[in-house]
């Protein structure tokens, strides 16, 4: 029996799918997959997920700074009726009364946001590991999964690029670089069952360095995501195959490294500001001078301090209502992002995005790690808050809210698993306020 024919992991797998995984796994240059996926769509799914992506290449973003989207009030309604946090507080406010939540609203009780009319048998929960704050378990369902690539090809028409379909055809490659990664195969049914890798960069996935180019260029794939930390590292391997573009997501990408980006693969690279909880919310467009926003039922409000809305083109932390995760509506989820939002021809804008920085730390014996790294080492701790800064002599500090400091020796002993026995000085975070997580001064720490 055929090893690729897995039911649970892919429900409409035909012939030529199985032919597209077993070369994705078995060519002979194949980094080590560590973990096992799959699209698990089944054919109501696909026909669900093509209906939406029509009506959504059919729609756009209409409200603006005088007029609240048509589907607003509906949408309160059916959340303070259906989700347990909401209903709790009974009658259904105004919608500037509403109070906002925090990603420590969700890390308290996942549970009390999810609807109670979801099913719970295809629910899908999986753990954010994130840059900006603590890990967090959040829901999702496969059709969730599979609306991504609704928007990132809505991304890329901006740019005139379609995805081909067919399985003879690798159309994503994901790649991380970072010691440890979730890495998997699988195969794209919304693209004719075109082949899908999730890769991590670094070495210790490979039999040889050179085996990361021979592989790459053995599947000459259309698209490239990653953050910017392993774009860059994408960048710098002598690949003889180019892609038709490149997503950047995860993380803030400079202006300098996305044009750099852009010369050495010949091809546009898309910055889309995207959240686990929210999916793709927008992408850069240089011609606009800001983020577009991609989804027609998110709402997006700048918020001060206090939890009120900013005057127009005022800065502000980016908070949302609506998404298409049926499993976490949102209701004024605050995302600690920061931006303006201003309004073009094409719809709403978010401008002067300030997001997650990507960050990497020298150790002593001269490797550069990620900063995802920093967070796996911590993660079995329950930290309120932390932070770690690289000085510019190399010399490195971790801050900790009051509250958690008696954590420290935890915490060092965690991370000698990444520096081993670098010094690593601890100190208070003196203000309640979120603090950048991960900050250097090192030259090299922040890809600019």
């Amino acid at each position: 029996m055929n090893p690729y024919f897995d039911p649970e992991r892919y429900p409409t797998l035909s012939e030529d799918g199985a032919r597209m995984l077993k070369f994705l796994r078995e060519h002979p240059q194949a980094p080590i997959y560590r973990n096992s996926s799959g699209n698990k769509l089944t054919s109501d799914d696909l026909n669900l997920l093509a209906d939406y992506e029509r009506k959504l290449n059919n729609s756009r973003v209409d409200w603006n700074d005088r007029q609240l989207p048509h589907w607003l009030n509906t949408f309160v309604d059916n959340v303070y009726r259906d989700v347990p946090f909401y209903r709790s507080q009974g009658q259904v406010p105004q919608f500037s009364g509403i109070t906002p939540v925090t990603r420590a609203d969700f890390s308290r009780d996942i549970t009390a946001f999810v609807p109670d009319s979801v099913p719970l048998d295809r629910m899908i929960n999986f753990q954010t590991t994130g840059t900006s704050g603590n890990p967090l378990l959040l829901p999702s369902h496969p059709r969730i999964a599979a609306t991504y690539l609704c928007f990132h090809r809505r991304a890329l028409r901006r740019f005139g690029i379609e995805l081909s379909h067919g399985p003879d055809n690798v159309g994503v490659v994901l790649v991380g670089y970072q010691r440890r990664c979730f890495t998997y195969i699988s195969v794209t049914p919304q693209l004719g069952e075109s082949g899908l890798a999730k890769i991590n960069l670094h070495t210790d996935d490979w039999g040889k360095p050179s085996d990361r180019e021979a592989y790459l260029d053995a599947l000459n794939a259309e698209i490239y995501t990653g953050d910017p930390l392993s774009l860059s590292a994408l960048k710098n391997l002598p690949l003889s195959t180019r892609p038709k573009a490149l997503i950047s997501v995860g993380m803030m990408l400079s202006d300098g490294l996305r044009i750099e980006l852009e010369s050495h693969f010949n091809a546009p690279v898309l910055d889309i500001y995207s959240l686990n909880e929210s999916g793709p919310v927008a992408v850069f467009d240089q011609a606009l001078g800001g983020h577009l926003l991609l989804q027609p039922e998110l709402y997006v409000e700048i918020l001060d301090t206090e939890g009120k809305p900013v005057s127009p083109g005022q800065r502000g932390e980016i908070t949302l209502t609506g998404g298409f995760n049926f499993c976490l509506p949102l209701l004024r989820y605050r995302t600690g992002d920061f931006a303006s939002l201003a309004y073009s021809p094409e719809g709403p804008l978010l401008k002067g995005l300030s997001g997650r920085s990507p960050v990497r730390f020298l150790t002593q014996n001269g490797d550069w790690v990620n900063n995802i790294d920093i967070t796996h080492a911590l993660k079995s701790l329950s930290l309120a808050q932390f932070g770690l800064h690289q000085n510019a002599d190399g010399s490195l500090c971790l801050s900790l809210a009051p509250v958690s400091m008696h954590y420290a020796p935890a915490c060092l002993s965690a991370l000698a698993s990444v520096f081993g026995n670098q010094l690593i000085n601890v100190k208070s975070i003196e203000k309640e306020d979120k603090i950048m997580q991960y900050t250097s001064n090192l030259k090299g720490g922040t890809l600019q």
